[in-house]
């Protein structure tokens, strides 16, 4: 990965890291409204589910990448592949916690 990309993604993940603290800023914020109340609440579910996804998807493309090249090299080593692919989608899980909080 070269420095342009690192750079790239360090941007991206400050964006989004702003843009979570700012719709938990709004979510927080008492409305005295009924009918705009459950929005805000909606746009962080939103958002902390789609960023936990693509959380998930950027970070199983390199491992899924490093499982397979250690699969090739040894098929021994199939259970630890499994496991080092899954744990990335625990992110999901903890992403959609708040849907159901």
């Amino acid at each position: 990965m070269n420095v342009n990309t690192l750079k790239n993604s360090l941007r991206a993940l400050i964006v989004m890291l702003a843009l979570t603290l700012v719709a938990q800023g709004v979510a927080a914020a008492e409305t005295t409204d009924d009918a705009t109340s459950g929005i805000t609440g909606d746009i962080g579910v939103g958002l902390s589910l789609g960023l936990a996804g693509v959380g998930a998807g950027i970070s199983q493309a390199g491992i899924g990448s490093a499982a397979v090249g250690m699969l090739a090299e040894d098929s021994t080593k199939f259970g630890t592949a499994i496991i080092f692919t899954a744990l990335p989608e625990s992110i999901v899980i903890l992403g959609a916690l708040p849907m159901f909080i």
